[in-house]
């Protein structure tokens, strides 16, 4: 038999000596007296490596687990969509080359893995003005009213996302339902000639692998929840200003660019500190290609013109969807707000698609938490 000293196990073992004292008294460890010291003890070299091993291995499983919610390892299998090699694929088909032709509609039924593509019903009155904080009232007030999503068949999920999508319509692109979604959207702003450049952005932001709000949707069906609850939770997620919300910091940057000039106003942020949103993404490192996209479809104003130019330049990068996305709202004159609506209006149907296969795997969603908090107080201390 081989056996350490102490100083050797602790080093193997990478623990206290209290807790090697432990794992003795707990019979985890073999020990025997040194015959050269009765004083001290050797341990048995075996016992010690295997624990050691399976320390190992716990440390290992948490670091990847913490990396993966943080750009590591995917957290969970999905067959909605993905990024391989710099281009984004909906169920194995590539997305720039679908937005070429493609409307949303027909986007989802890939989404959903439906024959057919789906149909949005008539969205409510032509004069309604496409709203956000309208789609979060008509979530909110179905989530009480609909079924839970676990128990039922594939044909009747769909049925109801198909549903819970005519819901968002009405608040996001009212019309009517003979006209598809990216026309209807465009008409309700006035401006009908922007409804191709729309089309290709809402095929292009249908779905983004596991992106945050994904994420929220998915824990939020894996409770059993409505489908109507699980889009609510993407939505609200989206809007954060690093999702969704990203395009408010590109607006101001071109307002800013506006005043005194794109360089001043990309060397003003960058003294800050603080990263510039319309630049980079980490799954594309050669540059986003949905925003490749969308720009090739339309001419950008020269301010953004020169953003792209002095920012490529000083910072590296070259520029990401939430760029050409701001830039396609002011190049057509639409709403203030218009980037946030498409992207909402889109990212439904991706939401929906991931609810619906999460509510297939069966499994619920809940990660454990690594304890980094005050010292737990002990029973009778």
């Amino acid at each position: 038999m081989s056996w350490l000293t102490a100083e050797e196990a602790l080093s193997r073992l990478g623990t206290k000596p209290q807790t090697l004292y432990a794992n003795v008294s707990r019979g985890r460890i073999r020990a025997k007296p040194d015959p050269t010291d009765p004083r001290r003890s050797l341990y048995h070299t075996a016992d010690i490596t295997r624990l050691a091993e399976r320390h190992a291995g716990r440390r290992k499983i948490e670091t990847v687990a913490a990396e993966a919610i943080r750009w590591g390892d995917p957290v969970l299998p999905s067959a909605v969509s993905t990024v391989v090699n710099g281009r984004l694929y909906y169920r194995g088909r590539d997305a720039a080359k679908l937005c070429e032709y493609a409307t949303l509609e027909e986007a989802a039924a890939l989404l959903w893995s439906k024959a057919t593509p789906i149909n949005i019903a008539e969205g409510g009155s032509e004069a309604r003005v496409p709203s956000v904080a309208a789609a979060f009232s008509a979530l909110a007030a179905r989530v009480p009213q609909d079924l839970p999503s676990l128990g039922r068949s594939l044909a009747t999920l769909r049925a109801e996302a198909q549903d819970v999508m005519t819901t968002i319509a009405s608040a996001l692109a009212p019309g009517a339902s003979d006209q598809p979604l990216h026309r209807r959207l465009a008409k309700s702003w006035g401006r009908p000639e922007a409804s191709d450049a729309v089309r290709r952005a809402l095929v292009l932001l249908a779905d983004h692998e596991l992106n945050a709000s994904a994420f929220a949707a998915r824990v939020t069906a894996s409770t059993g929840a409505p489908f109507s609850a699980s889009v609510l939770s993407g939505l609200a997620t989206l809007t954060g200003p690093l999702h969704g919300g990203a395009w408010e910091a590109v607006a101001t940057l071109s307002e800013t660019a506006t005043r005194i000039g794109a360089r001043q106003a990309i060397r003003r942020i960058l003294a800050q500190g603080t990263g510039i949103c319309a630049f980079g993404h980490p799954l594309y490192p050669e540059g986003d290609i949905r925003a490749e996209a969308l720009l090739a479809h339309f001419t950008p104003s020269e301010v953004f013109l020169e953003i792209r130019m002095a920012g490529e330049a000083m910072i590296g990068e070259r520029v990401n969807i939430d760029f050409a996305l701001t830039a396609m709202a002011e190049r057509f004159e639409l709403p203030q707000d218009a980037p946030l609506v498409i992207f909402a209006l889109a990212r439904s149907c991706g939401w929906l698609a991931h609810a619906m296969e999460q509510v297939e795997s069966g499994h619920l969603i809940r990660p454990r938490a690594r304890y980094t908090g005050p010292s737990i107080e002990t029973a009778g201390a």
